[in-house]
Parts: C-alpha cells; sequence; structure tokens
C-alpha cells in the first residue's frame, strides 16, 4: 500500500505526528519555532524536523523549501495557534497568530497537497474564528478543495480526557467531497479512566527528584499552604472544599469567583479534564492527583494525552507541561489519520462506492456546533 507523505507545521511535541505514523503514513516534514519542542520531537520520531518562523515569507516560499528538502507531500496537518480563538483568550480579538491559520492553508495550497488538516480548538468554528477560518475556507473553495469540520471528543477515541477539539479536513478536487469522520470507538459508559490510565506508574519520589526509571515522573514543588488546601479536597473535589479561612480572598463567599475546578482533584473512576498547558499546577484547575497531596507529574499527563512512556519530553518541568497539554492527544490523531486514510483509498473521483456528495461552506460548519459544546470547553 502506498504511504503518503505528512507535512506537520506547528508540530509542537508530535502529537500529530505520532497519530498519523501509527496510522501508517510516513511524516517526512515538521516544523516549530520553539526549541524544546523541536528536541523532543526529534529525540522521538526523527530527525526531520525543522525550527521555522511561518509568520515570515511568503506561503509559496515555505512551501518550495519544503519541497526542497522532501519533495512532493500529499498531506499538509497542523494546530496553528489557538490563544486567540480560546474562550480563554485575554486581549485583542486581533491576536496576530490568528493570521497564521490562513498561512497554514496557503501552504496547502502552495504544495497542491492532496489533504490540508487543521486542528484547533472548538471555538475556532464560532463567532471568535469567523473571520480568519471564512478567509482559509474562501482560499480552499477557489482552489475547488472540499471541507468537511466537526468537534471531536477525545474520549470518543480511548483517550482517557474530557477534550473536545475542531478538526478541519479539506480535500483536494480529485477526491469525492464526502469525507467523513470514523464514529466513535467508544460511548460514555465505556470511556477510559483515570485509574485505567495510571495504572503500572508508581508513586514519584517525595524528594521531589526525578524518577530513576520513568522518565518526566517528577513532583512538582508546591508550596506548604497549597499542600494543607490540597488535603481537604476530596478526590473529584474542588476549591469550594476548602475551609473558607484557607482559600485565596478572590474565592471567598459572595466574590462571584465562578472556576469550581482550581485547586480540584481528579477522580480515579472517570476520565480527566482536558490536560491544558498548565495541567502541572492544580491551583489552574482539576489537576490534583486522586487521593495524593500532589500535582499530577508530566508523565501522568502523558499518559492522559495517550503519549506512550517511550515518548520523553526535553525541556524543565514547565516547558514539558506545556509541551503535553498544547499536543493533539496521538490516539486522536490517530482516528482522523485513518479516517482520512479510508478517503483517499476509497475517495477518488469517479468511484461507485462513494457515498453521496456533501459540501460545507462557513455557515454549515459554524451549524454543527451545539451551543453546550462551546459553553463546556475548558
Amino acid at each position: 500500500m502506498k504511504k503518503y507523505k505528512v507535512a506537520d507545521l506547528f508540530c509542537g511535541a508530535g502529537g500529530l505526528s505520532l497519530g498519523f505514523h501509527n496510522a501508517g503514513f510516513d511524516v517526512v516534514f515538521a516544523t516549530d519555532n520553539d526549541a524544546e519542542s523541536l528536541e523532543t520531537y526529534s529525540r522521538n520520531l526523527g530527525h526531520h524536523a525543522h525550527a521555522m518562523d511561518l509568520s515570515k515569507g511568503s506561503p509559496k516560499a515555505i512551501a518550495s523549501r519544503i519541497k526542497k528538502m522532501v519533495g512532493d507531500v500529499d498531506i499538509l496537518v497542523g494546530g496553528p495557534p489557538c490563544q486567540g480563538f480560546s474562550i480563554q483568550r485575554r486581549g485583542s480579538a486581533d491576536d496576530p497568530r490568528n493570521h497564521l491559520l490562513l498561512r497554514h492553508v496557503q501552504i496547502g495550497l502552495a504544495l497542491n497537497a492532496k489533504v490540508i488538516l487543521i486542528e484547533n480548538v472548538p471555538t475556532i468554528l464560532g463567532a471568535r474564528g469567523e473571520i480568519q477560518l471564512s478567509e482559509a475556507l474562501d482560499s480552499l473553495s477557489a482552489a475547488s478543495y472540499s471541507v468537511t469540520a466537526k468537534i471531536l471528543h477525545a474520549a470518543d477515541y480511548r483517550v482517557p480526557q474530557l477534550r473536545r477539539r475542531a478538526f478541519v479536513v479539506a480535500f483536494r478536487k480529485d477526491y469525492e467531497p464526502s469525507f467523513a469522520f470514523r464514529s466513535a470507538d467508544l460511548d460514555s459508559e465505556s470511556y477510559v479512566t483515570v485509574r485505567q490510565a495510571l495504572t503500572g506508574l508508581p508513586t514519584p519520589p517525595e524528594d521531589f527528584s526525578p524518577h530513576p526509571e520513568i522518565a518526566n515522573h517528577q513532583i512538582r514543588k508546591i508550596s506548604a499552604v497549597n499542600i494543607e488546601r490540597l488535603s481537604h479536597v476530596p478526590e473529584g473535589g474542588g476549591r469550594l472544599d476548602i475551609p473558607e479561612e484557607l482559600r485565596l480572598p478572590c474565592h471567598r463567599k459572595d466574590n462571584g469567583h465562578r472556576h469550581l475546578d482550581v485547586y480540584g482533584r481528579m477522580s480515579w473512576e472517570k476520565p480527566a479534564p482536558t490536560i491544558t498547558a498548565m495541567f502541572d499546577n492544580f491551583t489552574r484547575g482539576r489537576f490534583g492527583h486522586p487521593t495524593e497531596n500532589r500535582n499530577i507529574t508530566n508523565r501522568e499527563g502523558a499518559r492522559l494525552q495517550t503519549f506512550p512512556d517511550s515518548y520523553v519530553f526535553y525541556g524543565n518541568q514547565k516547558s514539558v507541561a506545556r509541551q503535553i497539554g498544547n499536543a493533539v492527544p496521538p490516539k486522536l490523531s490517530e482516528a482522523v489519520a485513518r479516517s482520512i486514510l479510508d478517503h483517499l483509498t476509497n475517495g477518488i473521483r469517479g468511484r461507485k462506492n462513494v457515498s453521496k456528495h456533501v459540501e460545507l461552506g462557513v455557515k454549515c460548519v459554524e451549524g454543527q456546533i451545539a451551543s453546550e459544546e462551546l459553553s463546556s470547553v475548558a
């Protein structure tokens, strides 16, 4: 079987690439502008990752550079920076990083890729991403690409985590516009739990030293008062379980503070909450160990993201947490990759076994988003 060649822009630590690799694709090129992410990527996935600032240079020049290094590319994938589209965004709505979404598409068009994939936060399909996504879809439409977009729940695809992400997949005109994402592997009654994900991991050394055999399995130092706060929180609990005199002033009565997950613990028998770039700090979410008075370790976070224990992350503890939290869970990436492979194999125009055509424009894409999905995104 033909091995399709993949280029991964904004590759980070390699979650998308690992998923595509596991699905049988040949990932031949990757790029990011973060040195520690690139080191992690290269040491785990190979030395085809390069440092590039994709905000500089024309899309055609960037595509030409990629072609000179690896030849033709079949699939361009990537998760352009999401901060400007997130509901947690602070500051101006016109985040300059938002424009990298269109550049990603323009690079894919310059490569004449068979498939262009965008991964991002769900709110990119709503009002926060409307301008940039409309520009990207207009460019794809002008080049006769068909587009399908959907919010996928990572837990549906064996990821032990309640994480929703938007995927936009564009196929070149020589493929039927009938692409569909694979059906869920699991229903909510059979989701993988925190206990199942962390089974077999020993307690990390209590003296904050690295575990001698398991990479990235090290307790982060926290203050005595935060240890005391966490000691009052039961499994699955949050800041409301902390005695009022121990809470931060902004967490006390009648202050209107709504973030109930902060200072929280995970539940053994449920999937984890969304693993963010700051999951190593339980003051920023429900990232406390279910029963021990500590944050979960980076290795535990990596397991909840479905990275194998053999996948080693490089950098200081905070950098590693950011790399893990920003990554696409490899099992979710693999599910999307297998969906794409199915259509590359069976969706060539003119074949009789292709299902009814479905074209999605901006309005149709946005219409797929249920309000409760957007409101529940952390």
